[in-house]
């Protein structure tokens, strides 16, 4: 699974993109296996009203289902003016 991070979720977390194989079903077990890598992943991950998941860049649900193949990005709630 590719996991992609931007902007603040990136600067938190340390990286811009990351290769795992966790053994998770859908996006909301993936967020709870990342919180436990390390306190840097449970801050980015502590308040999930701040992030927004597209997998397959598509906006998803912590509900969508997850593959190996997946690429799931991590980024802000994104307004405009």
């Amino acid at each position: 699974m590719n996991l992609l991070y931007f902007a603040w979720v990136r600067q938190k977390i340390g990286k811009s993109e990351e290769q795992l194989t966790p053994p998770v079903e859908d996006v909301a077990s993936l967020i709870a296996h990342l919180r436990n890598l390390g306190p840097n992943y449970a801050d980015a991950f502590a308040d999930l009203s701040r992030i927004r998941v597209a997998v397959n860049q598509r906006h998803a649900g912590p509900d969508a289902k997850l593959g190996p193949q997946d690429e799931v990005a991590f980024f802000p709630p994104v307004t405009g003016g």
